[in-house]
This record gives structure tokens, C-alpha cells and sequence, in this order.
């Protein structure tokens, strides 16, 4: 006699009737009988269940993929998606997985370097659990916070934010299409850190499932495991449903700018002195640079450019007069200044065109086009030479399309202790990120040695012992777990990097909380045999 189900499992019904005949039943079939016991809301599966087999499968998968590097046909895909529209369906699917031994994958943004995500190459078959479809953002402003579900990009929250008040932000991406589950689980860096610090520091309570299916704010999760989740990595822990964020104070009106320089306009010499001013320059100000190639406008050479892109919680007159006295190196001026209000700086330091509505914010959807690329990350204790920029310079001028950016630090970020959170990089000038993009058909290993390359170069001039790296830059090339067995000393080699010591607390944490690594991926948090 076949079991009475639920009204959600009447999908079940549209399964090929083989599954029905012919015991045991498929992964998939055995999964979604289990979804439709346990949870406790109605699953329309035609629109939330995935397979190959489905036309929309393919576009589901890259929706919110970046790195077209792992959406190669090469690379292993999931065996479903799920994409649940309540929290009580992702427990569900966590309960389900653990049952039936389903690796599982869990995505919020799809911004991960490595696609760690949705692809898995040390343990197949696997399925993904995307939170796409849980997306409320409830701002309160009276007391000056937020409730955030995991699915939400950062975009978003910054358009309900500015809905509710143009005097409140908060300190998180430039990327407006990160998802905001996984964004803060790494730290979570933005244009008003030196003022305010990371969005994981002004992560204040969450929601998250844990390994037993259970829902846990901070109060039942307890401090431990708030603290883990609060910069220790995603898909270690649980997964994050929701976060509630602190608003921070803006001004009606700040100020933008971007100035470029080339190596033959000074170049060399400007970096230099910026490395020694911005982590130091008033706390309102955020100086990053963005290093490409290009093509010099005169001689039509190839050179190399500078851009010193700018967000200032303040005027433009007392930025000019902030930039006189502490960097008038750069000779900004009063015409390369825009006045505006946050949110639409926001769209500005996304790299939005001038005039877009602020509404775009909502889409949720990555401004650039999908590309291949590799990237690595470093952060710097002392100014890098002269000599050795230009050491730099010649080798970005070997690749097509380099990108680097340099990210200041200081001000609030160098009063926070590096055990406040997992996050650690605190005493620290700036952080670097290399980037190499490439097309469809490029000689991949050229573009992926010469970066390695790069990466090894910069190696004197970066922090060493261990050398860091930020661990929402994802970087392979440090070290993986093996399938189903992770490690400690192995995972030492890239957990020390991302973590400093706060990885041995990790690890601690995890041991407790997830004792069989149940949430793993290549680069999760071991727990001690």
C-alpha cells in the first residue's frame, strides 16, 4: 500500500511511473518524497526542483554564476536544484541530505571565485540548495536595523535601506549583485570600513540551520558559533537564512571621484605615496586603486593606468580640503568631485553609468558580463619599493587583460581587534586583489601560470608568516580538502592564511557544532578526528 502524503507531494505523481514499478527509488525521487514529508509548507516542485532534464536547468545553474571557468561542460553539475521559497523547506533539504548521505551545496550569490557553490570536483554526485527565492529585506529604522534573508543581494538591501531613510547605510560590498548569506560569512568589505569596519561587524544576530535541521538565533546558537559565522567562511557551519544587520549614520550628501594617472603622468611615484597617506587619511575617506592596461592616448602604446576612485562621507569642500593636506600628490580638484547622495553613490562605485535609476539595484544581477578568470589576494604590511612597481608594471604588460585593485585600510578597521571576529586582517596598510580575465578559446594555462607567476613575485613585499589571504577571494591554489576526509594539516595551508589564528578557534568550533562534516566543500573548516 503506498504511504498517504501530503498535498506538496502530489508532484510525486508526475515522477515516470518506473520509479514506482521498479524499487529502490532514484536520488532524486527518494529526495523529494522526503522534502514533502518534512516540510511544513506547501513545495510547488515544478517551479523549485531542477534536473538536467529540464529546459530551465541550464540557465537556473549560471544565473548567478560569475566564473565561466566552472559552467564549462568539463566540470561536474549538480544531479538537482533545489530552490525553496521558506525557511522550513531549507531545513527540510538539510535534514533530507544528511538522511539520504546527498552532498550538498548551498548558494546565495554565486560570487564565489571557485564556484564552490555550485560545483563540487572532490565529491560527487552533489546537489544545490539556491536561496535565490528568499529575498525579503525588512528595515527598521527606528532602531536603526535590519532582518535580511540569505538570498538578498547586497543591492537590495542598500535600495530598502535608502527607501526607509537617506541618512542610514551599511558597511558591506561595492558589488551590489553579492548575495548578502554568503557575503558576510567572509567579512563582508566596503568603501565605508575605515569609518565603520566590515558588515560582519555590524552583523548583529542571525538565523541559521545547523546540522540537525534546527533553526538557531544567536541566543540558541550561542556565542561560539555566531562569532565562527561572522567572517569564518561560508558552508562550514549551517546555513545562513537570515542576518540582522546595524544601520550606520551617512550624510545627506557625499562626495565621489575618480582620477586616473598613467606611468608616463607619474604613475610610479603617486602609488608610492599613496600606500604611505590612504590608510591614514581621514576615516570618512575611502581612496582605492584600480590597475589595468591600456592604451596610451598619445603614443598608442600600451601603459599602464591608475585609477584612485574615491567615497568621502562628507562635501566637497571639506574633501579638498582633507586631500590638500594629507595627499595633494594626486591634485584633485573641485571639478573631478560629484556630490550625491549614498545610495546613489553606491551605483557610482558599482560602476554603474551616471544617470541609472537607483531602482536597478533591485534586479539583483552582476554589472559586468560573465567572463573566465583567476584571482588571488595579498594584503601589505609596508609600502612596496619603487623598484619594485616597476617590476610590477613590466609584468602586467605581459597579460591582455590584468586587473589589480588596492583596497586602504586603517581607521576603524586597525581598532578592532584581529580575534573580534574570525575576519583577521586588522593591522594592515591595504589589501590586494589580481585578477587575469580571459574569452572563450584563450589558452587557459598561459593566463593561470602567468598570474601564479605574479602571485609569486609579489611574495617579498606581502605579509609573510603566514602570507594572507581573504577568504571571499576564494584561492584553490592554496590547498583543498580530499573527499569526504579533511584534514587539519592540510587544511592549514590555506586555513592560516585566511584566518591567522583564529583558525585553530574554528576548527574548535566546527568540531563541536558539525563533529562528521556534514558541510564541507573544498575549503570548509575541518573538524579534529
Amino acid at each position: 500500500m503506498l504511504p498517504i502524503f501530503s498535498i506538496s507531494s502530489i508532484f510525486l505523481f508526475l515522477l515516470p511511473s518506473a520509479l514506482w514499478a521498479h524499487p529502490p527509488l532514484s536520488t532524486q525521487a527518494n529526495f523529494i518524497q522526503c522534502l514533502s514529508h518534512k516540510s511544513k509548507t506547501y513545495i510547488p516542485f515544478s517551479t523549485t526542483f531542477f534536473t538536467p532534464k529540464n529546459s530551465s536547468f541550464t540557465s537556473v545553474l549560471e544565473s548567478s554564476a560569475q566564473n565561466l571557468r566552472y559552467l564549462v561542460h568539463s566540470v561536474p553539475k549538480p544531479e538537482f536544484i533545489f530552490t525553496p521559497l521558506h525557511d522550513s523547506q531549507v531545513q527540510a533539504a538539510v535534514i533530507c541530505s544528511k538522511k539520504l548521505r546527498i552532498h550538498l551545496r548551498v548558494r546565495s550569490g554565486g560570487h564565489d571565485y571557485e564556484g564552490l557553490s555550485y560545483v563540487s570536483q572532490i565529491e560527487t554526485p552533489f546537489i544545490v540548495v539556491d536561496l535565490a527565492k528568499l529575498r525579503s529585506v525588512n528595515v527598521d529604522i527606528k532602531s536603526n536595523t535590519a532582518w535580511i534573508q540569505a538570498g538578498a543581494s547586497i543591492g537590495e538591501v542598500y535600495y530598502r535601506i535608502a527607501e526607509k531613510s537617506q541618512t542610514h547605510g551599511y558597511p558591506a560590498g561595492l558589488c551590489t549583485s553579492l548575495g548578502i548569506g554568503g557575503h558576510i560569512t567572509g567579512g563582508a568589505y566596503g568603501s565605508m570600513m575605515r569609518k565603520y569596519g566590515l558588515g560582519a561587524d555590524n552583523a548583529i544576530d542571525a538565523r541559521i540551520i545547523d546540522v540537525n535541521g534546527q533553526i538557531l538565533d544567536r541566543k540558541a546558537m550561542g556565542e561560539e558559533l555566531f562569532w565562527a559565522i561572522r567572517g569564518g567562511g561560508g558552508a562550514s557551519f549551517g546555513i545562513i537564512l537570515w542576518w540582522k544587520i546595524k544601520l550606520v549614520s551617512v550624510p545627506a550628501n557625499v562626495t565621489v571621484f575618480s582620477v586616473a594617472k598613467t606611468l608616463e603622468q607619474g604613475a610610479t611615484k603617486l602609488l608610492h605615496r599613496w600606500q604611505q597617506v590612504a590608510p591614514f587619511l581621514d576615516e570618512d575617506l575611502f581612496i582605492r586603486v584600480l590597475i589595468q592596461v591600456s592604451n596610451d592616448t598619445i603614443t598608442g602604446s600600451k601603459t599602464v593606468t591608475t585609477v584612485y576612485q574615491a567615497h568621502f562621507l562628507g562635501d566637497s569642500k571639506r574633501l579638498l580640503n582633507v586631500m590638500q593636506k594629507s595627499f595633494p600628490e594626486l591634485g584633485l580638484t573641485r571639478k573631478d568631485c560629484t556630490e550625491t547622495s549614498w545610495i546613489e553613490s553606491v551605483l557610482y562605485i558599482a560602476g554603474y553609468p551616471s544617470g541609472t535609476p537607483t531602482e536597478i539595484l533591485l534586479e539583483g544581477k552582476a554589472t559586468l558580463p560573465k567572463v573566465y578568470f583567476k584571482a588571488k589576494s595579498d594584503f601589505v604590511k609596508n609600502p612596496i619599493p619603487e623598484i619594485a612597481l616597476k617590476g610590477l608594471w613590466k609584468r602586467l604588460l605581459e597579460e591582455p587583460s590584468p586587473l589589480m585593485i588596492l583596497n586602504p585600510y586603517g581607521g576603524m578597521m586597525s581598532k578592532i581587534s584581529e580575534s573580534a571576529i574570525p575576519f583577521p586582517h586588522r593591522k594592515v596598510l591595504f589589501k590586494i586583489q589580481y585578477a587575469t580575465v580571459w574569452q572563450a578559446g584563450d589558452n587557459e594555462s598561459k593566463h593561470m601560470d602567468w598570474i601564479r607567476k605574479l602571485y609569486i613575485y609579489m611574495g617579498p613585499y606581502v605579509t609573510m608568516f603566514p602570507r594572507q589571504a581573504y577568504v571571499n577571494y576564494r584561492d584553490l591554489d592554496l590547498g583543498t580538502n580530499k573527499k569526504s576526509n579533511t584534514s587539519f594539516i592540510e587544511a592549514s595551508s590555506w586555513g592560516y592564511r585566511y584566518f591567522k589564528s583564529n583558525f585553530n578557534r574554528l576548527v574548535k568550533i566546527k568540531t563541536k557544532v558539525d563533529p562528521d562534516n556534514f558541510f564541507r566543500h573544498e575549503q570548509s573548516i575541518p573538524p579534529l578526528p
